[in-house]
């Protein structure tokens, strides 16, 4: 039996945090002085201190100061995409970017003869060098969403045509024009040369730069290197610059722009951001990866833009390319942080709204564009880029919060509404569903709702599990701000938010996580542990601490960002098995020569550890269909540490027992029986779910025997069978009306149903059990302690009736009996604890619900009449295909 002590009661981390303390407690203390002026000098991120804020580099900067200076947008080159260029991505304002400009001279004259797609050319670019050098140093080939170029056989380099002050390595440059450096910042910004400085800057297609100082001095930077650079010298260090651009505007004018230097900027990742990353320790993640709006006054005005970080420790360069730059990919290669595996780089100019990728040169010599991992928002599918976003949400949950914090969610009660969020009513948005939907629930009594899918996946007819954007909520359904307002607009209503998440696998998709950096990365790379064959997925490197780290953070993101209540856990018995649906010979026994995942199941245990502790009140729940030893066991007594686990086996041996004719029932009276064998065994939801009502297996109503009103009689039953059983409950939306067909993505519920009464009355029945479920404390308040049942007769197979006893830790009893017979019983004796009044609250048969009427006259009177091992019993009326319920009242 499972204890009721639980980790939300004593939260307990597997991992000692007094081991890490102990082992980042010197780096903290040489980090200090620098974090601590970095929060003093911070407008945007005051108080922090993880996150080291960027700062104007190198130094301070030059008197006088010109407090007027602007900062400039970015420019708009007159061409295409030079990584695409048959393809322009589109601007949001519906013209092609690059379309109707002629490439300017300068840069015309460094093409190679081919820039087809198929060669990898890139127009504009310095290109590299022979065929033979390609491995040690790839050209600047890049690719279009969902494909990989190797490096192709290039032109010889183009010699500087500048060469001021101290000589720059050409080799550096070059590595900086063709996307593998792995420090562009030593190259490009401000470096003091010889007697002075020089400010060198990256701006492929300009016809003239020029480096404006903090006093208004201009400088002009000849062009060093073919492929953009330019360099300007300096007699001093320069202060608060900006570089202005001359652009060829493709009609035989020019274009000019002021703009910042993304170059000049320090890392918006800390020292101990980049331990803990390294660590897989870094719980706040999504606050320093992904892409993130952030201003910083300076003497020369207010400099907006966004930082962009990924996570690729294998990659040999990365590239940040968007609508910021017009998607050429050549202007804006990022830094690597060293063995943290990060690559960063802060775009001045960047802005809300804006969709990006990463250009990732990986470890095998191919570019492949990637969608940020830790994109907070995305194109709606099938498009696929990532798009710059920043919440702006003002929440008005806290009572709500306040409540959950509370927890103890064993002893309360819990009746969520599963629902799909595209096919509930097609078309939808978050906002829309947070009035329609949110009024709905609420009138149907239900006290969560359980999403999906939430987190962004390609294909909008599935459930959402083979996920691409773990960090974004789905743009089907409007921007991440919008279902923030759903998930408020539900708890100010009194309904809990679950959502389904997915850490099991995710999809082979070029464009997402699989071979991120050309290497296996997030997935395993031995197919035989990382490959979900069945499903055509990936499987998550669960002994690699930073991939733990992605989606523990994940797990904390959604409760934390989005005030999500709980997570339902999809697949775990596929991450705890090595050898889960692999034939003999697929499969690699883990150290010990068994078939368990270790690694999954520290990282299970972690995960669930964590959010616990983090997040007070919050639930998981663990859709686990083995018998896997203590899945709702407290982590430090050895279990996974799950609140909840999907009870598969009662799901399935219930339907499999109402989907019989009465006459063959008694044969199968076990099936209703068993799950009380191990009710207490975990913590357990019962679930009528999306499984069990698609794919051919039909609706609830539709596998119910008989005509149509035995088949509404049988789920009025069934229903509140369920609703006594010990466990919550979970219904897959439909159901709770009885919807005659089965699920499909292709339309929305039949809401038509509701115009026929007994369909309605359906509805009715399951306002009701809620509500009385809600009133009656012996119904929730000792479901997970087995003081809370009692049979009265489990033995009743000829009747086809199952009698018992509901506790409440406040001292109220429930009897329920259930008639699957299609015959009523009247005068059936049942054994009672307690002599006196025993009211009925609930009949299925009632006429209201379209029922036969049979009933009790409002209840029964039990006498001192020893029965089934109890002092007292009472005769009651047992309608046909129905359920009724007692509460005694003295």
């Amino acid at each position: 039996m499972t204890s009721p002590d639980h980790p939300q009661d004593h939260p307990h981390d597997p991992l000692d945090p007094d081991d890490l303390q102990r082992a980042v407690q010197e780096k903290t203390e040489a980090f200090e002085a620098e974090l601590e002026q970095a929060e003093r000098d911070s407008p945007s991120n005051p108080g922090q201190g993880v996150t080291a804020t960027p700062v104007v580099a190198p130094a301070p900067v030059a008197e006088p100061g010109n407090p007027s200076a602007p900062s400039a947008p970015q420019p708009e080159p007159p061409d295409g995409d030079p990584a695409e260029p048959g393809h322009p991505e589109p601007r949001e304002d519906g013209q092609q970017a690059g379309t109707g400009g002629d490439t300017p001279a300068e840069t015309a004259d460094l093409s190679p003869a081919s820039t087809s797609p198929d060669t990898g050319g890139t127009p504009g670019g310095d290109q590299g060098p022979a065929a033979d050098r390609a491995p040690e140093h790839p050209s600047h080939a890049v690719a279009s969403p969902g494909r990989t170029r190797a490096a192709s056989p290039s032109t010889p380099p183009v010699e500087p045509t500048v060469v001021a002050g101290d000589p720059v390595d050409p080799d550096a440059v070059r590595a900086v024009v063709e996307g593998w450096s792995h420090d562009p910042h030593a190259v490009l910004g401000a470096h003091p040369v010889g007697d002075g400085w020089a400010v060198r800057t990256l701006r492929p297609d300009a016809v003239a730069v020029t480096v404006v100082d903090q006093d208004g001095t201009r400088y002009e930077a000849p062009q060093l290197h073919g492929g953009g650079v330019y360099e300007a010298q300096l007699p001093q260090q320069p202060g608060d610059y900006r570089v202005e651009v001359v652009y060829g505007d493709g009609q035989g004018g020019t274009t000019t722009v002021l703009a910042d230097d993304p170059y000049r900027w320090l890392p918006t990742l800390g020292e101990i951001d980049q331990h803990l990353i390294r660590e897989g320790r870094h719980e706040r993640l999504w606050e320093v990866l992904g892409a993130h709006v952030r201003s910083y006054d300076t003497p020369g005005g207010t400099v907006t833009g966004v930082s962009f970080a990924v996570w690729a420790p294998n990659a040999r360069g990365v590239k940040v390319t968007g609508d910021f730059d017009w998607w050429q990919a050549r202007a804006l290669p990022m830094r690597s942080l060293g063995s943290s595996g990060v690559w960063e780089l802060f775009v001045p100019g960047a802005e809300v709204g804006q969709r990006y990728r990463f250009h990732v040169l990986g470890a095998d010599g191919q570019w492949r564009e990637k969608s940020d991992p830790m994109a907070f928002a995305t194109e709606v599918p099938p498009l696929n880029a990532s798009v710059i976003t920043s919440s702006e949400y003002e929440w008005g949950d806290d009572a709500w919060l306040a409540e959950r914090a509370e927890g103890n969610w064993h002893q309360r009660p819990v009746s969520a509404y599963e629902v799909h969020l595209g096919s509930w009513k097609q078309g939808l948005s978050y906002r829309q569903l947070a009035d329609e939907l949110v009024e709905y629930a609420t009138y149907a009594g239900f006290t969560h709702l359980e999403f999906m899918p939430v987190a962004e996946h390609p294909f909008g007819g599935s459930w959402g599990y083979q996920v691409t954007g773990y960090y974004a909520p789905s743009a089907r359904f409007g921007v991440p701000d919008d279902f923030r307002y759903l998930v408020d607009k539900a708890h100010q209503a009194g309904l809990g938010v679950i959502i389904d998440w997915v850490p099991a696998h995710f999809p082979k998709d070029d464009w997402s996580l699989g071979r991120f950096d050309g290497t296996a990365l997030y997935e395993h790379g031995d197919p035989r542990r990382g490959e979900q064959m069945d499903w055509g997925t990936f499987v998550f490197d669960f002994g690699r601490s930073e991939v733990r780290n992605f989606l523990v953070a994940n797990a904390l993101y959604w409760c934390k960002e989005f005030h999500v209540d709980g997570l339902r856990v999809d697949a775990v018995a596929s991450m705890l098995y090595l050898d889960y649906s692999r034939k003999e010979g697929e499969w690699t026994p883990n150290i010990h020569g068994g078939r368990e995942n270790l690694e999954a199941v520290a990282f299970l245990q972690e995960m669930n550890a964590t959010v616990y502790r983090e997040v007070p009140g919050v639930m998981t729940i663990a859709e686990e269909s083995t018998a896997w030893p203590g899945v709702t066991r407290p982590t430090y007594l050895g279990g996974l540490g799950f609140g909840f686990k999907w009870n598969m086996g009662w799901m399935h041996d219930s339907l499999g027992y109402v989907e019989k004719q009465p006459v063959h029932r008694v044969y199968h009276h076990n099936q209703l029986t068993f799950s009380l064998v191990y009710a207490y065994s975990e913590n357990y939801v019962l679930p009528i779910s999306h499984d069990e009502v698609v794919y051919g297996k039909g609706s609830l109503l539709r596998k119910m025997p008989g005509d149509r009103w035995q088949q509404l009689a049988n789920v009025r039953a069934y229903l509140a069978y369920m609703w006594a059983h010990p466990g919550k409950q979970l219904l897959f939306m439909g159901q709770e009306f009885a919807q005659d067909g089965e699920w499909a993505d292709s339309r929305s519920l039949d809401w038509w149903h509701l115009d026929d009464p007994a369909h309605r009355a359906v509805l009715s029945l399951v306002a009701d059990l809620n509500a009385r479920y809600k009133e009656i404390e012996a119904l929730w308040s000792q479901d997970v302690d087995p003081g809370g049942f009692q049979w009265i007769d489990a033995n009743d197979a000829s009747g086809n009736v199952l009698s018992f006893l509901r506790y409440g830790s406040g001292g109220s009893a429930l009897a329920c009996v259930a008639n699957f017979a299609g015959t009523p019983h009247e005068g059936y004796r049942i054994g009672l604890p307690r002599g006196g009044r025993w009211r009925e609250v609930l009949n299925t048969d009632a006429e209201g619900y379209g029922g036969s009427g049979v009933g009790n006259l409002g209840g029964v009177d039990a006498v001192p009449e020893p029965w089934h091992g109890q002092p007292f019993s009472a005769t009651v009326s047992a309608p046909p295909l129905g359920t009724t319920w007692f509460l005694h009242e003295g």
